[in-house]
């Protein structure tokens, strides 16, 4: 039996267009490489959730640090779409056809990899088990409930060496959630009315281990 798509994600979709995208991730006028990640969200008896991965700490860049599957568009995936399906199959075994895809939000620029990427919207109307099907790029993949995303208890923010305070972060299913990924959530929890208040001035140093894996 398969899901039909819910109306707040409909609703994202629909409005997409006119998502804010916050000046530090806004593309440049030229440059940069076409990538795209799947923001692919179920239900499960916890109620909606999203697919998240952790990338491996033998990577090059982002190593270590949770993201949503995805990557480069080859010449062959016909564009981002193609590429997001493209790249959750091959580091989790997702099975595409099991994934309705709704929308597309507007590009976003990762200056640290060069990256000029586009979120996918997808809905997961036929699940299937998933793992971390390329080790060589991911360590982990989980399911994380909308509900332990929103909990105000599982949010925070960063503070860099130097003492910069950077955007929110999120403690879920083991994972530290930061940095793009975690201000592409924190975008959409709030445009999808899921967004709880929460204590912004809760503030953490950056692990070391996770500074360390991001200096590489």
């Amino acid at each position: 039996m398969t899901a039909s798509v819910p109306g707040w994600l409909n609703h994202l979709a629909a409005n997409a267009v006119d998502h804010p995208v916050p000046a530090p991730l806004r593309p440049p006028g030229d440059g940069g490489r076409r990538a795209a990640v799947l923001l692919l969200f179920g239900e499960s008896p916890e109620g909606p959730d999203i697919l998240l991965i952790q990338r491996s700490a033998k990577g090059r860049n982002h190593a270590g640090q949770p993201a949503f599957p995805g990557g480069g568009v080859d010449p062959g995936d016909g564009g981002p779409v193609g590429a997001a399906l493209r790249e959750a199959e091959e580091e989790t075994g997702l099975d595409p056809r099991g994934v309705q895809v709704v929308g597309t939000m507007p590009e976003l620029y990762v200056s640290r990899s060069d990256n000029r990427v586009t979120p996918v919207l997808g809905w997961w109307h036929t699940p299937c088990a998933v793992h971390a099907a390329s080790p060589d790029e991911v360590d982990a993949v989980a399911r994380v409930p909308v509900a332990e995303l929103v909990d105000p208890g599982n949010r925070l923010r960063l503070r860099f060496p130097g003492g910069r305070v950077a955007g929110p972060a999120f403690r879920v299913r083991g994972m530290l959630v930061w940095g793009f990924t975690a201000g592409v959530l924190d975008g959409v929890l709030a445009a999808t009315g899921f967004e709880r208040p929460w204590d912004d001035d809760r503030v953490e140093d950056l692990p070391p281990e996770v500074i360390r894996l991001a200096r590489r």
